[in-house]
């Protein structure tokens, strides 16, 4: 039963670490977030005590001068002049506070509360318009008028009732601001209503009216004795002291306002009696004396309505300085909320950012040496190892350095004892690779020893083979001999392959250039079924002494293969193109079931890029041998499907540093290119791609036999580069010429006889 992966399993060293401090992070986070939360909503509540504040401050100014508004008005609406300007002017403020109180209640919180209060107001407001147009009328006379303004009025005080945020006792602010705005009402319809008396005709009045008027006046008289003592028991004795020092104050200001009425009188000429105490007047109106008798005591409307505004406007003073300090209380608790708000969270914040920023600094810390470790690690298993081991394969093993230089972290913690075991590990890894390549250098040595000794013998047998032929008459003895001196090339080239996996360049080196006709014909020479092998259009070009000998071994592979894994009764055409610049395309073309694209992606990748010498390249000796002989010379060796249905196009390209042109000027060889690269399928289409590199959409090749098919089975086979020593020769066919041969020219890899002989077959073989 396989072990379960542990959830961490493949987690990075920081996130591992970020996971230890997730949990106190998170418990910081969420204490820290209820105190925050706390200050925030204590903010919250403290803004909308402000706007609730500002609310009832803004409510108090809309009340009292809207009552003011009523009491101004008394005289100037029962002498009938409705648009005298104090009636306008009053209106006028009231009108603008109302505008004042939408904005504040736009600005309010939308308490159940607040808004059941407010929806009162806007009932009031609604029925200002019609006590306006009815005051002192017939519709609304004597008290009526007096008492409607207090819908409009009174929901407008009781807004005071939800003031207090920030006060020790809530409900006692908001009561004792409720007194002294009850005591003002009180005030204003005793001044309204004695003015009202003072001013009006009571014998013009119905029957009953003057006693309903002077019942409700003496009422509002007590209710103002009821307020105020509300105002005692729900205030401090600060609020108290106040009160008094503003009552103290009204009476000073009425007394200096009655001495001034005494000298304009008495500048004037005129008798003036001085009016008694506010309260005495109360008592005298509410005696029902007439105002004749009245204004012999000196109550007349103007020093009632004075004397009254006075106590009005010190009960008004104290409204105004509740909800002031109401509004500057709210503002002071709504500061601190916001400070401590600030403060809680930026001190929550800093604590869960210096978390994060530890844990970064450690999960970094660690990080950096892991990943310096990872990529110390990647740079030695992919470039300084394969560097050293490539270095191992190529040269004198014992000439190459094999020191290790340690992995740069000298810490003495955990990773730094991985970097010392990764040290270790690597120095046994160069360690054994050089032994490998002393061993690898060992065996090569042997397989050279043994190659060159059966290469002398070979050349032994081959030179008895020659003589033999030379001497025989017979046609079928002689066809029996060139059967034998094939298979006694071929062994050699085995023999050659041997050295050329051995790392080792032939003895032998033609010392001048030969033409690239002669070179193709003795790669031919050295292929069993040479017959099939057709040359056209070799341009006239020579190959460097250097070059000829890997040359002809390449192409003899190359050409072995597409022998041997095409139909017996097809030929295999090789041309040569000049390309225009300078470089030479030889091209061989056979006409077996080809390969699949992925078969010659690997085997062009192979041929590119030639494996390091082992037991799969010694299976496929003949791919090793053309990439390694290729890529001694620069030549680029690659297959492609042929033009036609079926079959495979070899196309080894020849740089300009192997051949250069003979005989041919370089616009006639440059023309002539031109026509050859139309004329031949396969070659314009690589001209297409750009001259300087027509392999360039293609890249590898596969070295594999394809899986058996149909064709397989009809005799052909696919055209795979395979060793062509150990292949068996194809089934006898037609025989097809290879082209004139000079006769008597000597082969290009140090075997003189092997043209001149094979020039003769035609005529010898029938």
């Amino acid at each position: 039963m396989p072990k379960s992966r542990p959830l961490t399993g493949n987690w990075r060293v920081a996130r591992r670490l970020q996971a230890i401090l997730l949990i106190p992070v998170l418990v910081a986070l969420g204490l820290g977030g209820v105190r925050v939360k706390h200050s925030i909503d204590t903010l919250r509540d403290a803004d909308d005590a402000v706007h609730v504040a500002e609310l009832v401050q803004a409510a108090n100014a809309y009340a009292s001068d809207a009552i003011n508004e009523r009491d101004v008005s008394v005289i100037p609406l029962l002498q009938g002049r409705r648009d005298a300007p104090a009636v306008v002017a009053a209106r006028k403020v009231t009108d603008a506070d109302a505008k004042a109180f939408d904005a504040a209640v736009a600005r309010a919180p939308r308490t159940a509360g607040l808004t059941r209060r407010i929806e009162l107001v806007r009932a009031g407001e609604k029925q200002l318009a019609a006590v306006r147009a009815n005051a002192f009328t017939a519709r609304s006379s004597g008290v009526q008028t007096e008492e409607s303004y207090h819908a409009v009025q009174h929901p407008l005080m009781e807004l005071s009732n939800e003031l207090g945020f920030g006060s020790n006792n809530q409900a006692s602010f908001g009561r004792t601001l409720y007194a002294i705005s009850l005591t003002q009402a009180a005030e204003s319809l005793v001044r309204s209503i004695g003015t009202h008396l003072l001013v009006e005709d009571r014998d013009a009045l119905a029957g009953g009216e003057l006693q309903n008027q002077l019942g409700s006046f003496s009422s509002y008289a007590y209710l103002e004795q009821v307020g105020l003592q509300e105002y005692a028991g729900a205030g401090t004795a600060g609020d108290m002291a106040r009160l008094r020092a503003a009552l103290a104050d009204a009476q000073q200001k009425g007394a200096r306002q009655t001495a001034e009425a005494a000298r304009k009188a008495e500048a004037a000429g005129q008798a003036f009696v001085t009016p008694p105490a506010l309260s005495e007047m109360i008592s005298e109106i509410a005696g029902g004396k007439t105002t004749e008798r009245l204004a012999a005591e000196g109550i007349t409307p103007e020093s009632f309505f004075a004397a009254s505004a006075l106590a009005f406007d010190a009960y008004r003073g104290i409204e105004v300085h509740l909800t002031d300090t109401a509004l500057a209380g709210a503002r002071s608790v709504a500061s601190d909320a916001r400070r401590d708000a600030i403060t809680n969270g930026s001190v929550v914040l800093g604590a869960v950012l210096a978390a994060v920023l530890l844990a970064a600094w450690v999960a970094r810390s660690m990080s950096r040496g892991m990943r310096r470790l990872s990529a110390s690690a990647m740079e030695i298993a992919e470039q300084r190892l394969p560097a050293v081991i490539t270095q191992l394969s190529q040269a004198v093993p014992g000439q190459v350095d094999t020191r290790v230089a340690p992995i740069p972290i000298t810490t003495t913690d955990e990773i730094g004892e991985v970097a010392r075991a990764f040290d270790h590990v690597h120095r046994e890894a160069v360690r054994l690779a050089a032994e490998q390549a002393l061993l690898r250098g060992n065996v090569n040595t042997i397989f050279t020893n043994l190659s060159r000794r059966n290469q002398s013998l070979i050349e032994r047998q081959l030179a008895l083979i020659t003589d033999l032929e030379e001497r025989e008459a017979d046609p079928e003895q002689l066809a029996n001999l060139f059967r034998l001196d094939h298979l006694a090339t071929r062994v050699r080239r085995n023999g050659e392959n041997l050295l050329v996996l051995g790392g080792e360049r032939p003895t032998q080196q033609w010392d001048h250039p030969l033409p690239l006709v002669d070179v193709i014909r003795a790669a031919a020479a050295e292929v069993e079924q040479y017959e099939r092998i057709e040359l056209a259009g070799v341009p006239e070009a020579e190959v460097h002494g250097r070059a000829v000998t890997d040359l002809v071994h390449l192409l003899a592979e190359l050409l072995e293969n597409a022998t041997s894994f095409s139909s017996p009764r097809s030929t295999v055409r090789v041309t040569a193109n000049r390309l225009p610049d300078t470089r030479i395309m030889v091209e061989i073309h056979d006409q077996g079931i080809g390969l699949r694209p992925e078969d010659f992606a690997l085997i062009n990748h192979k041929l590119a890029n030639p494996p390091t010498a082992d037991a799969g390249v010694y299976q496929h000796m003949g791919l090793f041998v053309v990439g390694r002989l290729a890529d001694r010379h620069g030549i680029r060796v690659q297959l492609r499907p042929a033009a036609e249905e079926s079959g495979t196009t070899s196309l080894v390209m020849l740089p300009g540093t192997v051949t250069w042109r003979s005989g041919e000027s370089d616009a006639d060889t440059l023309a002539l290119a031109a026509v050859r690269a139309q004329a031949t399928p396969g070659l314009a289409a690589l001209l297409a791609d750009g001259p300087a590199d027509p392999f360039g959409a293609h890249e590898a090749w596969d070295d594999g036999r394809p899986a058996p098919g149909p064709a397989a089975a009809s005799g052909a086979s696919t055209t795979t580069l395979r060793a062509a020593a150990g292949t068996p020769a194809a089934a006898a066919g037609t025989s097809a010429s290879a082209g004139p041969e000079p006769a008597g020219r000597a082969a290009p890899s140090g075997r003189p006889r092997r043209p001149a002989k094979r020039g003769r077959r035609p005529a010898e073989e029938g």
